[in-house]
């Protein structure tokens, strides 16, 4: 059997030098290994020609990048059958294929994640922040995350490995396991940084996601989208959200940082509503990027729906809290402050006309149903509004974390995912 020695978890360039050289070989996917580091065998010259479609190579591109130990070996297999003229991308039920694009859509889940919630603390002249991503999304993220820094100096440190840009060239090192708190980060990081910086390589090229799927598919079933949520072209939607930044229809205006107004495609098949931002959606400016926003991350993941694909907001856009301490508190709206903030979940959803409406939780069903709606009873159903339009009632992710860890929370859980399944489902019916 053949080894192969990549240079590191994500080392793209090595992975599909191999992958040309031994396939045009003709060396079978059950001959070869691939390791991380070690001694490398010679690869043999390629020679001839290489067939294998764009959207199988932009596949493997991200899915390379998840934490799963056999993905070398399983995506050299598909592209040895494609490059033999097998229609790979056109075997609907093929279990490789389906198992390579569960791994891209949860890669760049993550890869969204991370660029969700890290967060930065200035450290000498430039940034420093710590993230723990599920996959090994760093050099892909880093190299969209410092596009938005180019003059500053910026440090990113996970797990793994960690990124530097200094301004002009990004290089990656050594990672921290655990930062406990920003004090910790800093001082390992004042303590290392000289060393890390020293030894520290260019980064192995991974491509940033691409669109995974150039196949035909059903009109109804939604694309894979890209990395960053797309801007909304629809211009009342535009409108809207520059109008609601100043919204005053009720007090909550007055405590809140700001309004928080939906986002997504303005041609999503499928629009969410939750009940109002929470801390930390109040201070970022994003619906669902808190505790609830990532669990329902991890819901829509193992349901198979791409949060890229859906528009996602909240019946109330600004945060009802009190004070306790230093925290602020989650309140539920009240019916008058559901009611006050209704022309702007309007507006999304005459706008963007979904095929199906999720309202997640009590005050998301009354603010599109206009009554109040006891969610375990309704939950579960499909049914249509006067104006035909179609809506599915389930529990607010925040319920789940609301349940007592153990067999009662993953029981829950599980119906989460189910609902969500079925909304899937009448997305293709």
């Amino acid at each position: 059997m053949r080894q192969v020695a990549l240079t590191s978890e994500t080392d793209w360039a090595g992975w599909r030098a191999a992958t040309r050289a031994l396939v045009l070989a003709g060396v079978e996917p059950g001959d070869v290994g691939w390791v991380v580091g070690g001694p490398a065998e010679p690869l043999p010259e390629a020679t001839g020609g290489f067939n294998v479609p764009r959207a199988l190579v932009a596949l493997a591109g991200v899915a390379i990048q998840a934490r799963e130990p056999e993905r070398f070996g399983l995506l050299y297999s598909l592209v040895w059958r494609a490059h033999g003229g097998e229609p790979v991308l056109d075997l609907p039920d093929d279990p490789d294929l389906n198992l390579a694009r569960r791994l891209a859509l949860s890669v760049r889940a993550d890869a969204h994640r991370m660029r969700t919630h890290l967060r930065f603390m200035p450290a000498g002249e430039g940034l420093l922040g710590w993230y723990a991503p599920a996959h090994y999304v760093l050099e892909a993220n880093a190299q969209l995350i410092v596009r938005r820094f180019p003059s500053r100096p910026l440090m990113i440190v996970t797990p793994d490995a960690s990124a530097h840009w200094d301004g002009t060239s990004l290089r990656f090192g050594g990672g921290l396991a655990r930062a406990d708190d920003d004090e910790t980060l800093r001082a390992w990081w004042e303590m290392h940084a000289d060393v890390i910086l020293a030894d520290a390589r260019e980064g192995t090229a991974v491509p940033e996601a691409e669109d995974l799927d150039e196949s035909p598919r059903p009109p109804d079933r939604p694309a894979l989208g890209p990395v960053v949520f797309p801007v909304m072209a629809d211009p009342g939607l535009v409108a809207a959200r520059r109008e609601a930044a100043g919204c005053e229809r009720c007090d909550l205006c007055d405590a809140a940082t700001q309004t928080v107004f939906g986002e997504g495609p303005a041609d999503a098949l499928v629009l969410f509503v939750g009940e109002q931002p929470g801390d930390q959606e109040d201070v970022i400016g994003r619906p669902f990027v808190g505790p609830a926003g990532q669990l329902l991350d991890q819901a829509l993941e193992e349901a198979g729906i791409d949060r890229r694909a859906i528009y996602i907001t909240n019946a109330v856009k600004h945060f009802k809290f009190t004070l306790r301490g230093k925290r602020r508190i989650h309140v539920a709206p009240s019916p008058e402050e559901i009611a006050a903030c209704g022309i702007w979940l309007d507006t999304e959803r005459v706008r963007i006309r979904p095929k199906v409406l999720v309202l997640m939780g009590g005050s998301a069903a009354r603010g599109v149903l206009g009554r109040p709606v006891a969610v375990t009873r309704e939950r579960g159903q499909a049914m249509y509004l006067p104006d035909g339009q179609l809506v599915f009632v389930t529990v607010h992710p925040s319920y789940l974390l609301r349940v007592p860890e153990g067999a009662a929370q993953e029981r829950e859980y599980q119906a989460f995912v189910r609902d969500l399944a079925a909304v899937r489902t009448l997305l293709t019916a």
